[in-house]
């Protein structure tokens, strides 16, 4: 079994702007070959970071390592990094032959070998036909692909995107989210982005790394962020979730209860925490079910009233009313198109979860 090791390592990088933290001791580790995201709100500090991977900011404090060696000191054009924006900055003048050769020509490259680069950079992204077309006579998706050819034409170790697909619609974004990781995955280029989306993020990356107020609070895979978050923030910035507050009741090796304001939550899984301890039940919407009449279980099994409903095609969403306590969302699929959807307004329901739906945390 082959270990990868770290081809791009941040080790307690800081960025400080009049004594304030844009970053703060972010330390990372990003394998050859992998797509990566930095994900989190606007102002959580992953614009800086990217910029200071790409040279464009000189951090306070720390090493940037790429295949081991410490490029924080060398200026942009030194290092083996290229940088997508999100506005592409497209030379408007120039054709698109034009726009992908443009750093090839600075290089002095033979004009033989600039060809044939700009040809197999054309068909990579598949814009053979559109080579002597200007940037306003392209599409957003068309343009964002002549952007990323040019930013490959050099063959960059390292290549950073600055929300990549920001400048597109939604239908399009999605639809191009696909296309751009087949482009990078068959180049073999390690890539970084900055995203704020986070369906965008999940899509597109192997790995993501949460930020918010300029540290990383989590990496890991989409699916270890969404289903098994280290803290609150985590969990409500990922997808849909309820967060029910509430004290530690029990805890064992293998399960712990939560005693909550909604009642008793059972748990499939232990915390190594002291009984009493504050902390808070996470639980995903699409992990409920909801029904008007009472089920067969004995535990997670709780009862409200429909205060809204909302149609969105392929699932529908519930917010039931507790009382006394608040409310829960409840996501349920769409399965058939007859589904005659016998819960209303104001209907009394049941709900209730599997004993490994919950994730606990203390952070």
């Amino acid at each position: 079994m082959t270990i990868a090791t770290a081809y791009l390592e941040t080790d307690q990088l800081v960025k400080r702007f009049d004594g304030v933290a844009a970053v703060e001791g972010v330390s990372l580790s990003i394998n050859k070959g992998e797509i990566f995201a930095l994900l989190g709100s606007s102002g959580c500090g992953k614009s800086t970071l990217l910029r200071m991977l790409a040279g464009f900011e000189e951090p306070t404090s720390g090493r940037i390592l790429l295949s081991g060696q410490d490029i924080a000191a060398l200026q942009p054009y030194e290092r083996p990094v290229n940088m997508m924006f999100q506005s592409y900055a497209l030379f408007p003048h120039l054709t698109v032959w034009d726009n992908i050769a443009f750093g090839l020509k600075r290089e002095g490259m033979p004009k033989a070998q600039i060809a044939q680069r700009v040809d197999e950079m054309l068909s990579l992204v598949q814009l053979q036909d559109f080579a002597k077309r200007k940037p306003h006579q392209l599409s957003g998706g068309q343009q964002q692909r002549v952007a990323l050819a040019r930013s490959l034409a050099k063959k960059p170790q390292l290549l950073l995107l600055d929300e990549p697909l920001g400048a597109l619609d939604k239908k399009l974004r999605e639809r191009t989210q696909f296309e751009l990781v087949n482009i990078l995955e068959s180049v073999g280029v390690t890539c970084v982005m900055v995203t704020h989306d986070q369906e965008e993020a999940m899509a597109m990356a192997s790995r993501i790394a949460v930020m918010s107020q300029g540290r990383v609070l989590q990496v890991g895979t989409p699916k270890e962020i969404y289903e098994y978050p280290n803290c609150r923030f985590v969990a409500d910035f990922i997808g849909n979730v309820n967060l029910w507050e509430g004290t530690l009741a029990f805890d064992a090796a293998d399960r712990c209860e939560v005693q909550t304001v909604h009642g008793v939550v059972h748990v499939g899984h232990g915390i190594s925490g002291t009984q009493g301890m504050a902390c808070a039940v996470a639980i995903r919407p699409e992990k409920i079910t909801i029904s008007k009449t009472r089920p067969t279980v004995s535990v997670n099994l709780f009862a409200g009233t429909v205060k809204e409903i909302a149609y969105f095609g392929s699932y529908n969403t519930f917010i039931v009313d507790l009382p006394g306590s608040g409310t829960v969302k409840i996501l349920e699929a769409n399965t058939s198109r007859y589904d005659g959807g016998d819960i209303t307004w104001n209907d009394p329901v049941f709900f209730w979860f599997d004993e490994t739906a919950p994730v606990v945390l203390t952070q």
